[in-house]
């Protein structure tokens, strides 16, 4: 048994003239947090959407504890995708669905518990992110970040082993975020679930990523944890970290400190 509960090995995308993504090699321990960061067009988001099978690599391989997902039938596949949880960008919630129904959709789709079990369920989940009280609103009718937790309980409906967060941050106000953030984190630990985040937000990351992997023009130019992160000397890595005069100075105090 691998130690590794995700691994992508020498993954390769190309798209027409452009590769997106070089040869990049990834390992996430199970029950742990990594953050993917990079800018835009960077190669993140590609690499996220071959790990979970929303496109296919021309190279490599993408391994769930040692599965190859690549190798696998359509049945096989369909099994596996039952063991992950997806929260997308843009909560990517059914607008004339029910936050109910939003969360049980899932069920529906993958389970073969009756609508009672199913239900049931669904208001765990529900209760899980504090939102009870909202199942019969539309997804219209709630804010942002009630939305956003809308998504992370459809995303552990069927009770995953592994969990993808695109942009979870997106959109909304720093405490929003916070909230957003620790729920990630303790429903991560509680459910020993593997996460992995595709973030620009460097607080998100520095709050609750204990894996940290930046990938830069489609290649992983630096791969470490948060504390590694203030005294890396990847100039790639700092441009895109430290493009602020105050994270220059914290990092700056930082490594005093390490010296002193």
């Amino acid at each position: 048994m691998t130690d590794y509960a995700i691994e992508a090995e020498n993954a390769c995308k190309q798209f027409k003239d452009n590769l997106a993504l070089k040869h990049v090699d990834l390992k996430v321990s199970a029950g742990t947090i990594c953050g993917l960061i990079g800018r835009n067009g960077s190669g993140k988001t590609v690499l996220m959407k071959c790990i979970v099978g929303l496109l296919t690599p021309e190279k490599g391989e993408v391994l769930y504890d040692g599965r190859n997902f690549l190798a696998m039938g359509k049945k096989e596949k369909k099994h596996l995708r039952r063991e992950m949880g997806m929260i997308f960008q843009s909560a990517a919630l059914f607008d004339s669905m029910s936050v109910l129904d939003n969360v049980m959709f899932p069920l529906n789709m993958f389970g073969t518990d009756t609508l009672r079990e199913q239900t049931k369920r669904a208001m765990f989940c529900l209760d899980r992110v504090n939102l009870t009280e909202a199942k019969d609103k539309f997804p219209g009718e709630i804010s942002g970040g009630m939305q956003k937790r809308v998504a992370i309980a459809r995303a552990i409906a069927l009770n995953p082993q592994y969990l993808f967060c695109d942009e979870p941050n997106s959109g909304l106000d720093p405490k929003t975020s916070l909230v957003i953030d620790e729920l990630i984190h303790d429903i991560t630990r509680e459910y020993n679930m593997t996460t992995i985040i595709n973030t620009h937000d460097m607080n998100s990351v520095m709050g609750i990523g204990e894996k940290i992997i930046y990938i830069y023009q489609g290649t992983k130019e630096w791969e470490g944890t948060k504390d590694d992160i203030f005294t890396s000397t990847n100039e790639q890595l700092n441009n895109f970290i430290f493009a602020s005069d105050l994270l220059r100075k914290v990092k700056d105090v930082e490594i005093q400190n390490l010296e002193g």
